[in-house]
């Protein structure tokens, strides 16, 4: 659980819901003509916008702003270090066996043990990894495409309770209620894009620069291990991308 996306919610929800308490009581804020137009009218301009299959998939992809599983850069520099000192003692063969952390490095292993010249292992891991961001980009906007729409559906209820209020001027009763909708969809289009969903871009766009490094350290350590690099050699190329803080507690160890 991402400590900081959980009370970053629940904060921002509580400022404004408490605001909303402090003028008055929760009930002025809700109306469920503007709930369904710019939750309702967001979600299908949404499916509209990608492919089902997209869609879909940005739920599950959401859901990592708050259950990440970030792969450790530190674990990754630690265990090329191990994998280059055997390489050099007992070769390449003697890497068949290891265990790794992820999918990604065990098959960039399994190439470079396969006997896979070092050209064609890296064009092959950097293919993955454009597939990789393609996907993400995908999702990225399908993700965004709350943040864009959601704002535009609160204007369109903005108008329509214009309409409704100055078609109706005569008779007073049927303002307050044209003018909550003209007013509360506006909030609710703000509301969508700025507290739910684009933090949550946020943290997938963060989280997806994270996992293309790491890819990238992983192509790099195992590069350094088919030219026979030495254990201390690899570490500190791999170190050159960390925060110097870092750097010097990896060199240190």
């Amino acid at each position: 659980m991402d400590i900081a996306s959980l009370i970053g919610l629940i904060g921002a929800l509580g400022m404004i819901i408490g605001a909303m308490i402090t003028a008055g009581g929760v009930g002025p804020f809700i109306d469920v003509a503007s709930i369904l137009i710019v939750f309702g009218g967001t979600l299908f301009a949404v499916m509209y916008k990608c492919t089902m299959p997209v869609f879909l998939r940005s739920w599950g992809a959401m859901a990592k702003a708050f259950m990440p599983k970030p792969a450790s850069q530190e674990e990754l520099i630690g265990k090329m270090v191990e994998l280059s000192d055997l390489a050099r003692k007992s070769g390449l063969m003697a890497l068949e066996s290891v265990e790794v952390p992820d999918r990604f490095f065990s098959k960039g292993l399994q190439m470079l043990v396969d006997g896979a010249d070092e050209q064609k292992m890296v064009k092959q891991l950097n293919e993955e990894i454009k597939a990789m961001k393609r996907r993400h980009s995908e999702v990225h906007e399908a993700v965004r495409g709350w943040i864009d729409i959601a704002p535009a559906m609160g204007m369109i209820g903005t108008l329509i309770g214009l309409v409704q209020m100055l078609g109706n001027m005569a008779d007073p009763k049927a303002i307050g209620p044209a003018m909550a909708v003209a007013l509360l969809t506006t909030l609710y289009g703000a509301f969508i894009a700025n507290v739910l969903f684009g933090p949550i871009l946020a943290k997938l766009e963060g989280y997806s620069a994270h996992e293309a490094l790491y890819r990238e350290m992983v192509i790099a350590g195992l590069r350094n291990i088919a030219r026979g690099e030495s254990g201390r050699n690899v570490q500190e190329q791999m170190v050159a991308v960390m925060p110097p803080k870092l750097q010097t507690k990896l060199m240190a160890a």
